[in-house]
């Protein structure tokens, strides 16, 4: 009896075309968002926000973003008011990414809006947005996979990975992130 055979990883395969739509704006980007948000020498907030206004991202009120921060494409990024973005956060929305009023996303955390299926063999890219609602915490160094809602008020704590959505109010921990306890906020 004969062995199937098993497939292998071919990235020669791999097909980008939709990623190369708007070249020149992705480009512009790419040394803006060298130039005034991973530089850590730009300090200034309300300089970061009016630059991501200019390039389609909707911005609320009192937001501030600290030096470090890696925004993939503003015009797919809608962020509420009094939020707080800290250092090294890495927000990759291929997709959309929603994040709600009273927000903080933690300092080095991850918000991936993509990853490839590991399943075919061309590698291909799949994208899902991520929405953080109200009241939301994404503490230092956690990463919010594709597709994953976390409800208002809840907590993902530091160097945990949210792979599934989050109920509001709840604290999660771990890799896979799981519930530990109901968020209770003073």
């Amino acid at each position: 009896m004969k062995q199937k055979e098993m497939k292998k990883t071919d990235l020669s395969k791999y097909k980008t075309v939709w990623y190369n739509d708007h070249a020149f704006k992705k480009i512009l980007w790419y040394f803006i968002n060298v130039l005034f948000f991973l530089n850590p020498l730009n300090p200034f907030s309300s300089l970061k926000v009016f630059i991501l206004r200019i390039f389609g991202a909707r911005m609320g009120d009192c937001v501030l973003i600290k030096p470090g921060v890696s925004v993939k494409y503003p015009w797919l990024l809608d962020i509420g008011s009094y939020v707080w973005i800290g250092e090294n956060v890495w927000i990759d929305n291929l997709g959309k990414v929603k994040i709600g009023d009273n927000v903080c996303v933690s300092q080095g955390a991850m918000l991936l809006t993509g990853n490839h299926n590991y399943k075919k063999s061309t590698f291909d890219l799949i994208i899902k947005e991520i929405i953080l609602e109200d009241g939301v915490w994404i503490g230092a160094k956690a990463i919010v996979c594709p597709g994953v809602n976390c409800g208002s008020n809840s907590f993902l704590t530091a160097g945990s990975v949210a792979t599934k959505n989050m109920e509001s109010f709840m604290v999660y921990q771990g890799n896979p992130a799981m519930p530990i306890k109901k968020r209770e906020i003073e």
